[in-house]
C-alpha cells in the first residue's frame, strides 16, 4: 500500500501504518486520515500532536488510559474521555489516532 504525499511516495504496511516513520509530515498525516476516513479538524490535530509529543519524550506509545490523563490535565474533562476520542477516530486512539500520527504499529494491533 501507498500513498502519493510531499511529492513522494510514502510505503504503508497493508493494515496502513508507515513503514518508514521519518517520513511523516502533516500532508502524509492528511493523506493517512482520508484512508482512515477521517477529516482532520484542530481538534483531531491536539490529539495526534499530543501523541507525537508524547513518543517524543517518552519513546513508546501512550495507553489510553495514559493518554486520556495527559488530554484530561491539558483540555480539560470534556476533552479527554474515550467517547470523545472516538467520537473524532472512529477506531480510536491506538489504531487510527496514533497511525495518522506516524507512530509505530502497536504488537498485537492490525
Amino acid at each position: 500500500m501507498e500513498i502519493q504525499a510531499d511529492g513522494k511516495t510514502i510505503l504503508l504496511s497493508e493494515a496502513g501504518w508507515m513503514e518508514d516513520l521519518s517520513e511523516w509530515s502533516e500532508e502524509v498525516a492528511a493523506e493517512i486520515a482520508k484512508n482512515e476516513k477521517v477529516e482532520l479538524t484542530d481538534e483531531h490535530w491536539d490529539i495526534i500532536n499530543e501523541a507525537r509529543g508524547f513518543f517524543t519524550a517518552n519513546g513508546v506509545i501512550a495507553e489510553p488510559r495514559v493518554f486520556s490523563k495527559l488530554m484530561k490535565k491539558k483540555y480539560g474533562v470534556e476533552r479527554s474521555s474515550s467517547k470523545y476520542i472516538y467520537g473524532l477516530f472512529p477506531y480510536g486512539l491506538i489504531k487510527s489516532a496514533n497511525k495518522i500520527a506516524g507512530l509505530p504499529r502497536p504488537k498485537g494491533c492490525s
